[in-house]
């Protein structure tokens, strides 16, 4: 069978791999010609993920079997655009898109079902501190921090500039804990499958960039005894029977702000640590239902557990300053606890200072599981000390945590 997968960026070559692992050709497309995961696939295109005319017809050439969304959230509405078109499977719906692909929209149906938002001001009536973000963009583009009106006006620009819908919204500048809720849906009934703390850092330019999550987190009894039922009902409302789904929540004071979801598989990746210790793979799952309109994995119900069997799980992230990397040092790493690595660049890639403050100045994630949370500390803190990057001019382009 032939699956069509809409991006190819180095967060979607794990999606690649199982799916030619189950004997399925892949074919991948994304508007880079050096797209990373066009490498792993059977057959690639220059197609970009937004063309919806363009990657119909290249559906209906290659006689596919099935669509499939990569690792950008920018791509689930032409994803669903594109399945409607040559009627196959497809996990998202309008109702759901129209809720979930826009920030704006989705405080608004999480307001009518009783879930919090991060307090919003009008551009004339601000209470400084503020973060200034797109409508409708992902990986921290567009994203500022202000403490003053000059800054609101240049970070307000800048958020429209990036906004596909040339929109910003204003919101409250939370310095509160920061949580992940991932969720997965199966024929009509929806799971908590994993919670985490997520673990950021300012940036030069006053945003925040992430440096990891570790599992599971430490509010999750609060969710689900206060916000978890509201949420299904949210779901349920939205006709969302199958796929997965990440929410990101503020929690202060005991009580959740929702702000930020990901309906698609993660750059974050919970699925790798879940596969790891719970034995399910939501990678499979949606290739099978692309390909079958089904999630199958009949043991799924049983293995899922948000407390992951009482281990403790992290993703480890190293960032990059700007610089070109010149040599890679300490990825020799031989230990059952990683159990997974994505590395994103290479000797020779550059990164710029456009890039930093955004996913793009990710060089690696390491996903790792422990028996302890001392364990798991210690080991990320071995890790992050191990791997060294070197710049043209012999700097050290690693950015440690401030």
């Amino acid at each position: 069978m032939k699956l069509l997968i809409l991006g190819a960026n180095p967060e979607t070559i794990p999606l690649i791999q199982v799916a030619k692992d189950m004997g399925v050709y892949t074919i991948a497309t994304d508007f880079n010609p050096h797209a990373p995961a066009k490498k792993i696939a059977d057959k690639s295109y220059n197609v970009d993920g937004m063309d919806v005319k363009g990657l119909v017809e290249l559906a209906q050439l290659e006689k596919v079997d099935g669509v499939l969304v990569g690792v950008a959230d920018l791509l689930v509405p032409p994803y669903q655009k594109v399945c409607e078109h040559l009627n196959l499977p497809c996990y998202a719906n309008q109702k759901s898109i129209n809720a979930l692909a826009n920030k704006f929209f989705f405080k608004r149906v999480c307001e009518a079902h009783g879930v919090l938002g991060v307090p919003e001001f009008p551009i004339h009536n601000v209470v400084f501190p503020v973060l200034v973000k797109p409508v409708d963009n992902c990986s921290g583009q567009g994203i500022s921090i202000c403490y003053s009106q000059k800054d609101l006006v240049d970070a307000v620009g800048e958020a429209n500039k990036m906004s596909r819908s040339g929109r910003s919204i204003i919101e409250r500048y939370m310095t509160c804990d920061d949580v992940l809720l991932y969720y997965t849906f199966k024929d009509g009934e929806c799971y908590l499958s994993a919670t985490a703390d997520r673990n950021t850092c300012p940036t030069e330019k006053g945003s925040l960039v992430n440096l990891g999550s570790t599992y599971p987190s430490k509010h999750t009894n609060l969710y689900l005894n206060c916000v978890h039922d509201k949420m299904k009902k949210m779901f349920r409302h939205l006709e969302i029977e199958n796929g997965v789904l990440l929410i990101q929540a503020f929690v202060e004071d005991g009580k959740f702000y929702v702000y930020d979801p990901g309906f698609r598989l993660q750059g974050e990746a919970p699925h790798l640590l879940l596969n790891a210790i719970s034995g399910f793979d939501h990678r499979k799952m949606l290739i099978n239902f692309a390909l079958t309109s089904e999630m199958k994995d009949d043991c799924f119900p049983s293995q899922n557990d948000c407390f992951l069997k009482g281990k403790y799980a992290a993703t480890l992230w190293i960032l990059l300053k700007a610089g070109k990397i010149k040599v890679i040092e300490g990825m020799d790493i031989n230990d059952s606890r990683v159990v997974h690595v994505v590395q994103r660049l290479q000797v020779g890639d550059t990164i710029t200072p456009n890039m930093v403050g955004t996913e793009k100045q990710v060089f690696v994630r390491f996903y790792l599981v422990c028996d302890s949370k001392i364990e798991l500390e210690e080991f990320s803190q071995y890790l992050r000390n191990k791997v060294k990057i070197v710049g043209d001019s012999g700097e050290d382009l690693v950015q440690m945590p401030s």
